[in-house]
């Protein structure tokens, strides 16, 4: 039977012999006065191991040895023509290069003790013929430089074989200074923001372009640091330089110079270039002719004023062929659902992620309205107030009108909801819904009383609690009103706390009180007044009964409609004019 290692016993003392994987197909080594045959596969194993446990410095490397190295390194990048700081610059900076310089010359030794020829070079002839030999002309010392792994500089250097050092080193300072020269103005968080958002939503078949841009956003997650690495000028330009290798191969005088320039002459400003760039890379590697025609492709959409500047910021990837095609897929299906075409351009402009969901989602988010009894005009006006619900992920939708039948709503009354209020539908349960009802219930209204609130204002399940309930509840109680008063005014008049401050309960309070001459207590029996224009209602009505020094509840002076307060204050209907 044969062992794992083929075995020779021998009594012959061990010659140490250097290993030579070129020589055969297995290396020697001692254990226990055995000969073991490892594979070659085992052998650079061993070496990578031990390559990555030293960061700078190689094995058995002095730092006489390494400084040796590094000079080596820049002399032979100063023969490819770059300046003696450049050169100098790179080659310390290219640590993961130098150990595989060191490593070749290290096996080159060995080679030679084996065939005992002698060695006459010194160490950095040495270095310099095996940089050399590697037929990278430095580019993949320098790349590392900028930052790339080791992997990362020789992939990418293989795309620039006929690129000289020199002009390699002048094209990425220029396309730095063209493209990133404005990158701290960058807002970072809408970048990250609006790339989650499409890869999130993005849900139809894609070209290859996209496909690119989608694979490097990926990438970038999936790092240390993930998207946020993309506000760093040189770790964006990393990135992207590792996605789209072939942009090194473009001119910046000519070709990206004209895209940057034609961008600009559309009305794109030169500080926002850099982040479509980042959004949608491949517009740099379109000729300019295939650039105008997309962009001349979005007069297609019918936008207000003709903002197109801003439909590009806000998303780029319109310009792709994948989702121009789409738009067109999607016009025809909400043309099936009797959808205006002026309507659904307004939704895309403040929803451009629609541009991106497939026509067989949206008939699912459509078809469910339906079932709600959203149709026609009134999915005119959730498309047009909430044209985000379009993009919800369906379960979280029915988590939502789950929510409203645990409340005891019907089908008919949450597809009114849905109507009046669509937002409320594109809210999270936990942190928006919930947290109303219990805010609700914390000034008193009962959970008796909390379904009619709300099919009565279901707005107030989408104010900001703090900065808008709390602070309107607040200066009501300032006035002398209780909680319990105000739970009462909104048992039996919903929309009160939907009402501003400055706007509509100060004014009218002031005039209550200053000029009506009536105690504040008063709007506790009627909160409706709020509800009424102090112009053109309020103030009119009281100046008649004034005149006539009549006194009556502010129920009946605001609640008559006109022919019946007239019949009833002024006696006759002619006189009641504009009351």
């Amino acid at each position: 039977m044969f062992s794992k290692f083929l075995q020779i016993h021998t009594t012959i003392p061990f010659l140490s012999l250097p290993p030579f994987p070129h020589h055969n197909n297995f290396i020697i080594s001692k254990h226990n006065s055995q000969f073991h045959f490892q594979s070659q596969f085992q052998y650079y194993e061993t070496r990578r191991r031990r390559r990555n446990s030293h960061c700078c410095r190689c094995d058995g490397s002095s730092e006489l040895e390494v400084q040796e190295a590094r000079r080596a390194v820049s002399t032979f990048l100063q023969e490819l023509g770059v300046s003696e700081e450049d050169s100098i610059s790179i080659a310390s900076k290219s640590p993961s290069y130098l150990n595989m310089l060191m490593d070749g010359v290290r096996d080159l030794d060995q080679l030679s003790s084996i065939i005992q020829q002698q060695q006459q070079q010194n160490l950095e002839d040495k270095i310099i013929h095996i940089a050399t030999q590697k037929g990278d002309k430095g580019k993949v010392a320098y790349l590392e430089s900028l930052g790339f792994t080791l992997s990362s500089s020789m992939n990418v250097a293989r795309y620039l074989s006929a690129e000289t050092l020199p002009s390699l080193i002048h094209k990425v300072t220029s396309m730095k200074l063209l493209f990133f020269n404005s990158h701290s103005h960058l807002n970072q968080h809408f970048l990250i923001k609006n790339i989650r958002r499409m890869m999130l939503y993005l849900s139809i078949s894609i070209d290859d372009d996209l496909q690119h841009t989608f694979s490097f956003f990926a990438k970038v997650e999936a790092r240390r640091g993930g998207l946020k690495m993309l506000s760093s000028k040189d770790s964006a330009f990393n990135y992207l330089i590792e996605s789209f290798p072939r942009l090194l191969l473009l001119s910046v005088d000519g070709h990206m110079m004209h895209t940057v320039e034609f961008l600009e002459n559309i009305g794109i400003p030169r500080v926002h270039i850099s982040y479509m760039i980042l959004c949608f890379p491949p517009i740099l590697l379109w000729n300019l002719r295939v650039l105008k025609n997309r962009v001349l492709a979005l007069k297609e959409i019918d936008l207000v004023d003709g903002d197109y500047i801003k439909l590009l910021l806000n998303y780029p990837w319109v310009l792709s062929t994948s989702i121009q095609e789409n738009y067109e897929e999607i016009l025809d299906f909400f043309h099936t659902e009797n959808i205006p075409k002026t309507l659904l351009d307004r939704a895309i402009q403040s929803q451009p992620h629609l541009l991106s969901c497939s026509t067989s989602k949206l008939k699912l988010m459509v078809d469910q309205f339906a079932e709600l009894g959203v149709i026609s005009k009134r999915l005119d006006r959730v498309i047009t107030k909430s044209p985000q619900l379009l993009l919800r992920n369906l379960k979280d939708f029915l988590k939502v009108v789950s929510f409203f039948e645990n409340m005891g709503f019907d089908g008919e009354n949450i597809g009114r909801i849905l109507a009046r209020c669509p937002e409320i539908f594109a809210a999270s349960i936990n942190k928006t819904l919930q947290r109303k009802i219990e805010f609700l219930c914390g000034i008193g209204v009962s959970e008796t009383y909390l379904a009619r609130v709300i099919r009565k204002y279901p707005e107030l399940l989408v104010y900001d609690t703090d900065n808008t309930l709390l602070h309107r509840i607040m200066y009501l109680m300032k006035l002398g009103l209780s909680e319990r008063d105000i739970a009462f005014m909104v048992r039996t008049f919903s929309p009160l706390l939907g009402y501003s401050i400055e706007e509509v309960l100060r004014p009218k309070i002031e005039f209550l009180v200053n000029s009506m001459g009536r105690p504040v207590r008063d709007v506790v029996g009627y909160p409706r007044y709020f509800s009424y224009s102090l112009e053109k209602k309020i103030k009119p009505r009281y100046w008649v009964l004034k005149e006539r020094n009549i006194k009556c509840s502010l129920k009946d002076m605001l609640g008559k409609n006109d022919e019946e307060f007239a019949a009833e204050f002024m006696c006759s209907l002619a006189s009641h004019h504009g009351l």
